[in-house]
């Protein structure tokens, strides 16, 4: 396994070499040189590794200060060190992860959390202030609760988890290992379930749990509701951003991608690697086959095929869509001629 290696600045250090290794490039260039950090081309810095995917951020890192630069296979020399990849963003990202901080990672309890005295706490856990957490919560180890956060009765967080802060994870939630809740999420509220009698909306009682699975990421101010009665599912690897809406009984396969925004109603089924666009709409009890893509601000009401791209409002196929605008543009035109022709037959009539 690579160490870190530390200087008296406390900066972190990796040999070229290293690098190249980490990511399974190709060095050409100075193995034992230092990188220090990571940078975008445009800001110039020396003794840093950047990435450059097309021949315009490549000749533009040529120009600039930085040490390194990550670049595709068709790429055979240049006046800068560089590492030969398949895929430069994702080598860049691995890369950028080894200099990233980690500011709440801080061994402890903080004297102001209120654990209860069932509640079982793993090694190395960060506690930060003003925590609660309630009976019967199981924390694994190495997970971290920034300040503020709130974890119901009977919650099980597995290891290596990041809740951050002022989140609420309502009673009987499961999270797998390796996730990452960012700030103001709230994982397990009532789903919106009413009925309606003598013209008052009574509550259905929300009974499920929230079953969120290894190496998801949640953004900040996400509302994930508890099943009914059954659960709501986020499988693993799925990727949610900020300000998205997954109501009750919403079950979302594996390595999803939903953007902000985003609002997906009741019972509705996503398979795998499906991306939803931000402001997407998905009303209810709909399955999305794998693969399915929406644009943005679209709203999907009928079951997807496989690997089919949409858009609009009501989404359609998306080459659909864009002949249905096309036309659209066409109309006030059309109008015009309608109008004309309208007047000539009046005028002939008129004779």
């Amino acid at each position: 396994m690579m160490k870190v290696k530390k200087n008296k600045m406390k900066e972190i250090v990796y040999t070229e070499k290293e690098l190249a290794e980490l990511i399974g490039g190709e060095l050409k260039g100075e193995p034992d040189r230092r990188i220090k950090n990571v940078s975008a081309v445009s800001e110039n810095r020396p003794d840093t590794i950047t990435f450059a995917e097309n021949p315009d951020y490549f000749h533009e890192a040529e120009k600039s200060n930085v040490t390194c630069v990550i670049v595709s296979m068709e790429v055979e020399k240049s006046n800068k060190d560089i590492i030969r990849v398949k895929n430069p963003r994702s080598a860049y990202a691995k890369i950028a992860s080894l200099f990233a901080p980690e500011p709440l990672r801080k061994a402890g309890i903080h004297q102001t959390a209120v654990i209860d005295n069932t509640a079982q706490i793993g090694n190395n856990v960060s506690i930060h202030p003003h925590v609660v957490i309630e009976e019967d919560v199981v924390i694994a180890d190495n997970v971290i609760l920034a300040a503020g956060v709130f974890i119901g009765k009977g919650v099980k967080i597995s290891k290596n988890t990041i809740i951050h802060a002022n989140v609420v994870i309502e009673y009987n939630t499961l999270i797998g290992s390796n996730v990452i809740i960012h700030a103001g999420t709230v994982i397990g509220s009532d789903g919106y379930g009413f009925v309606t009698e003598d013209e008052k909306h009574i509550k259905i009682p929300q009974l499920g749990k929230v079953i969120i699975e290894d190496e998801v990421e949640i953004g900040a101010n996400v509302t994930v509701d508890r099943g009914t009665s059954a659960a709501t599912i986020i499988h693993r690897g799925t990727k949610i951003d900020n300000l998205v809406q997954v109501a009750h009984n919403v079950e979302i396969g594996e390595d999803n991608l939903l953007v902000a925004q985003t609002g997906i109603a009741g019972s509705t089924k996503l398979g795998k690697s499906v991306t939803l666009a931000g402001q997407t709409g998905v009303v209810g009890h709909l399955e999305l086959e794998d693969n399915t893509i929406v644009a943005s601000k679209s709203l999907l009401s009928k079951n997807t095929n496989a690997g089919v791209f949409y858009s609009g409002i009501p989404a359609q196929e998306h080459k659909k869509e864009l002949r249905l605008q096309a036309a659209s543009r066409k109309v006030p035109e059309l109008l015009k001629r309608i109008k004309k022709l309208e007047r000539e037959i009046e005028k002939i009539n008129n004779k």
